[in-house]
């Protein structure tokens, strides 16, 4: 049982990285554009990191990095194609 609360819990702190990394990308807007490459690197070692900890079955390393990864990949995004403009009816 307290693993699955445990579980729980990691997967709830992760959904949080998405709105959290969309408040980051709003606030940082002049940062995207010169430090994407840097973004595309956190998000590798995030994700990498995240694999690693599931190897080692160190909940606290696959969270960590997963939601490293979670919120600066949502720097990655682009505003133009998470909300595509609606064609009006003329």
């Amino acid at each position: 049982m307290e693993e699955i609360l445990k579980l729980t819990l990691g997967v709830l702190l992760l959904v949080m990285g998405i709105p959290l990394g969309d408040y980051l990308r709003k606030i940082t807007l002049d940062e995207q554009k010169d430090g994407r490459i840097w973004f595309k690197i956190l998000t590798t070692l995030g994700i990498l990191g995240g694999f690693i900890g599931l190897i080692l079955r160190e909940d606290w390393v696959l969270f960590t990095f997963f939601f490293i990864a979670i919120v600066t990949s949502r720097n990655l995004v682009d505003k133009k194609r998470r909300n595509p403009k609606r064609s009006s009816k003329k």
